[in-house]
């Protein structure tokens, strides 16, 4: 009987692999013979960056699998190609070159940082083809009529700025110094300090840069010190922004509070600072923050299905990073089930896209706005007991 059962059961497997190979068993929706949906992918998979490029790579991932479990785009599988550029802006335009001329794919998602987004922008352009970035610096989608085919769906650092200086303001704090990296990131936000300041009655009376790869920060924290600032604010990604938590408390300046930009947005920088990040304040985008959400926040359901889900695939917390391969690849999914794999239709239905909530807000996109969000998508975040809690206003 049990060996009657076993041919039962090998009958029945090799039945079910011959279905697939001919396409007669698919996953529910997805019709034979209809060819896949391309998106490409451009992260930091490795190098330097690699702690922002892997989350968003494995939310990706999961996306797309989950997708076509569900029965694809109208049908269609949604093949997903992703390159790893290794931190490394040449590579990343390399990698786009080859997705628009050897993949054909009709919208790329990503790179991960600034530099090598910008470093892509004149390439899509040229070549027509929409581009959803993950990265931060405003320069990325501004001036939009040089950007038309590129959007972003990382908070912009002057919303980032706006809400710290809201915060400072509210906290009585006029006086600051600002510590800034010397890369595309780091000159973006430092632009945006400056700028923006006076518009929020801040002054700021020290001004130090580093580079990103410097292994101490003493020169820099010492000098805001003797410039007498109220608040310290850092702007850098990587292993710097870990230093300059820990050079803040090393020389015990924990009387000026640090504020960080939202490139520390990873609780695995929480790991690496340990106690020292204790009062560390930042705005974040909610995606770090679901659970403390009220029920009735509008974002609340989409960020924590998306927490849940990460967090039991790969039992490791969420992250902006991740957060941004989220939005990104739902905004290219949304496009491509509503008008096809035309870059063309893809850029015009981006632009018009209005209300698209996702894990980094809002996003309401327009002609003049390849962002689509605001200061009000952020929330002020302060390190508590070695995680994030909403800062009191």
């Amino acid at each position: 009987m049990k060996a009657k059962q076993r041919w039962v059961w090998s009958v029945l497997g090799v039945v079910v692999l011959c279905g697939w190979a001919v396409g007669l068993v698919q996953p529910k929706g997805v019709h034979a013979g209809k060819e896949p949906y391309k998106v490409g992918a451009v992260f930091a998979i490795t190098g330097t960056a690699s702690f922002l490029g892997e989350p968003e790579k494995k939310t990706a991932e999961m996306i797309r699998d989950e997708i076509n479990s569900q029965g694809g785009i109208n049908g269609h599988p949604l093949e997903l190609i992703i390159y790893d550029d290794e931190s490394d802006a040449t590579k990343s335009a390399l990698a786009v070159k080859k997705l628009i001329k050897t993949d054909q794919v009709p919208v790329i998602i990503g790179p991960t940082q600034s530099d090598a987004s910008l470093a892509v922008v004149p390439i899509v352009e040229e070549a027509q083809v929409p581009l959803i970035s993950c990265a931060a610096s405003y320069k990325i989608v501004e001036p939009v009529a040089e950007r038309r085919w590129v959007f972003k769906v990382a908070g912009s650092d002057k919303h980032v700025v706006g809400k710290m200086y809201d915060y400072m303001k509210a906290k009585g704090i006029s006086k600051i110094g600002i510590m800034t990296a010397s890369t595309g990131f780091g000159a973006s936000g430092r632009e945006e300090l400056l700028r923006l300041a006076p518009e929020y009655g801040i002054t700021v009376l020290a001004d130090e840069r580093y580079g990103p790869k410097d292994t101490d920060l003493t020169a820099q924290l010492t000098k805001m010190r003797e410039a007498k600032v109220e608040a310290i604010v850092n702007w850098s990604v990587g292993p710097t922004q870990v230093l300059a938590v820990k050079g803040w408390r090393d020389l015990r300046m924990e009387n000026i509070p640090l504020y960080q930009s939202h490139g520390f947005g990873s609780r695995k920088n929480l790991e690496l600072a340990g106690n020292a990040a204790e009062g560390v304040l930042l705005p974040l985008a909610r995606v770090n923050v679901g659970p403390l959400l009220p029920d009735t926040h509008p974002q609340k359901k989409v960020i924590m299905a998306y927490t849940e889900a990460y967090e039991k695939k790969y039992n490791e917390p969420v992250s902006s990073f991740g957060g941004h391969a989220w939005d990104a690849l739902h905004l290219a999914v949304a496009a491509l089930k509503a008008v096809g794999p035309d870059p063309a239709k893809i850029r015009d239905f981006l632009e018009n896209t209005q209300g698209f909530v996702g894990q980094h807000g809002i996003f309401n996109f327009s002609p003049q706005d390849h962002n689509g969000l605001s200061k009000d998508d952020l929330e002020m975040v302060v390190v508590k007991n070695g995680d994030w809690a909403l800062a009191p206003w």
